[in-house]
C-alpha cells in the first residue's frame, strides 16, 4: 500500500525489528529495563534536559506534561489548532480538571503574544489560574521560527508561566530550519517527541523535563494506567529512530514539495493557499470532483488517502517514494 494518510503509518525497518527481537528487557515499573533506561538517559542528555520518560503515545506525553505543570483548577494557554486541545479527547480537562484557554493561531502557526497576554487570568478567586503556555512545532506542518521561540520564552518568564512544547514532529522542524535540536529545545521547560511518526519507530513518545517534573510525570503515568513492563522491545527501535532516521527527514520534505508541485498540475487541485514547510501537503479540491469515489478507486489500486475538499491532507514519510507519488498522480490524472 502507498499510504498518504499520515506519517504514523510507517512500518518499522528490518533493523528495528531485529533490535526488538534482541532487546535487553526488564520490568520498567521497577526501573529495571536497561533498554528503556538507556533511551531515557540518552534522550535527556541529547536534548538538554535533566530527565525523560518513555510513554506509549504522544497523547499520553502531552497529558502528562499538562498534569505535571498544572493542578486542578489551573489553566493552560494553547492554540485553537493545537493537537492537545482539539485532538486528544479533552484529556486535561476530563482527567486533570485543567482548563484549556485556546487562542487563534496566526497564519504561520504561531500565537500572538499580545492575545496571549490578554488571556492570562488575574489573580482573583473568580478565575482559573493561568500556569502554562503550550506551543506546537511543527503545527499543521508549519515551522515556528527560532526568533519566535525566543520571544515565547521571554513571555513565559515575564508572566511566570511554564513553557511546554508539543514536539510530535519537532525533528521535522529542526531539519527544516537546518539546526541542532537543542536550538529548539533550549527554550522549553518540557517537551514531547513522537518516535512513531516521521522517525519511523513502531510505538512510543518521550516527555522531557527536570528531574522533579519527570518524577511527577512518572507517578501520573501510573495513575493513568500507562506504566509498561518489558518495554525495552519498544524503546530499542525508538533509540534507533533518533540516532539513524533524523537526517533522512529532508527526503520527506523534498517529496512533499514535489507532491505539491505535481498536484498543482492537475485540473481541480490546488495547493496555492498552503505553503509546504515540511512533510505535510494541504490541497483544495474542486467540489465537482467526487473525491470520496476517487478515494475508493485509489484504494483498489493500493493507494490510500484521506478524502476531503478544503485543505485535504497528504503526508509524506519514509515509506513514500518519488515513484509512489508518481503513481498517485498518474492515477488521479485519469479522474480529472
Amino acid at each position: 500500500m502507498i499510504d498518504f494518510r499520515s506519517d504514523t503509518v510507517t512500518q518499522p525497518c528490518q533493523q528495528m525489528r531485529l533490535l526488538m527481537s534482541n532487546a535487553q528487557v526488564g520490568d520498567d515499573v521497577y526501573g529495571d529495563d536497561p533498554s528503556v533506561n538507556e533511551l531515557e538517559h540518552w534522550a535527556a542528555v541529547r536534548h538538554g534536559f535533566e530527565a525523560s520518560i518513555f510513554v506509549s503515545s504522544g497523547t499520553q506525553a502531552n497529558l502528562l506534561a499538562i498534569l505535571s505543570h498544572c493542578e486542578r483548577g489551573d489553566e493552560y494557554l494553547c492554540g485553537q489548532n493545537a493537537h492537545n486541545y482539539r485532538y486528544e479527547a479533552g484529556g486535561a480537562a476530563v482527567l486533570g480538571s485543567v482548563q484549556p484557554q485556546p487562542i487563534e493561531n496566526e497564519a504561520d502557526g504561531s500565537l500572538c503574544l499580545k492575545k496571549l497576554e490578554k488571556a492570562i487570568k488575574p489573580d482573583d478567586s473568580h478565575f482559573a489560574r493561568t500556569k502554562l503556555l503550550s506551543l506546537e512545532n511543527t503545527i499543521g506542518g508549519k515551522v515556528l521560527s527560532l526568533q519566535y521561540l525566543a520571544l515565547a520564552r521571554s513571555f513565559a518568564i515575564k508572566h511566570q508561566l511554564a513553557l511546554h512544547l508539543d514536539g510530535a514532529r519537532v525533528y521535522n522542524a529542526a531539519v527544516a530550519l537546518n539546526v541542532d535540536i537543542k536550538e529548539i529545545s533550549q527554550h522549553f521547560d518540557s517537551m514531547t517527541i513522537c518516535l512513531s511518526k516521521g522517525l519511523g519507530a513502531p510505538v512510543g513518545s518521550l516527555l522531557l523535563g527536570s528531574n522533579a517534573f519527570i518524577k511527577k510525570a512518572r507517578r501520573l503515568r501510573k495513575m493513568l494506567g500507562g506504566s509498561m513492563r518489558q518495554a525495552g522491545i519498544l524503546a530499542a527501535p525508538g533509540q534507533y529512530a533518533l540516532t539513524h532516521n533524523v537526517s533522512r527527514l529532508v527526503e520527506d520534505h523534498d517529496n512533499a514539495q514535489y507532491l505539491a508541485n505535481q498536484l498543482d498540475l492537475l485540473p481541480g487541485f490546488s495547493t496555492q493557499a498552503y505553503r509546504v514547510h515540511t512533510n505535510i501537503v494541504f490541497v483544495d479540491i474542486d467540489e465537482q470532483l467526487d473525491i470520496q469515489s476517487i478515494s475508493e478507486q485509489l484504494k483498489k489500486q493500493g493507494i490510500v488517502i484521506t478524502p476531503g475538499y478544503q485543505g485535504m491532507r497528504f503526508v509524506t514519510h519514509k515509506d513514500i517514494t518519488r515513484d509512489g507519488i508518481d503513481k498517485l498522480i498518474s492515477a488521479l490524472t485519469s479522474y480529472c
